[in-house]
């Protein structure tokens, strides 16, 4: 996909989700703290930054599509399986004080 046709996605997707709600584009502006004017560019798929989009994410409670750009570490199998090996595999014997013997 051109950069064009992931604006113009991004944007429908915004413009969709904001009718969906039954927001104006001026009760959607406001809350993002952006001009109508910025967000009706987002909505036609225009350049606008980052920041913008993410506003009017947080306003429309989408946030969540975020997740996908999430890392998450991976631990290789000969790792865990060195992890797993380390663990203990029984309780040591405990020692009583008054056991200890004396040299006297």
């Amino acid at each position: 996909m051109s950069d064009q046709a992931l604006n113009t996605t991004i944007g429908a997707f915004v413009k969709q989700h904001r009718l969906n709600q039954n927001k104006s584009q001026e009760d959607v502006a406001e809350a993002a703290n952006i001009s109508r004017s910025t967000l009706s560019l987002l909505e036609r798929g225009k350049t606008v930054n980052l920041t913008t989009f993410l506003r009017a994410l947080r306003v429309l409670d989408l946030l969540y599509i975020m997740d996908t750009f999430q890392t998450r570490t991976q631990i290789s199998p000969i790792k865990l399986a060195k992890l797993e090996s380390e663990k203990r595999q029984r309780a040591g014997h405990k020692k009583d004080i008054n056991d200890t013997k004396s040299d006297w």
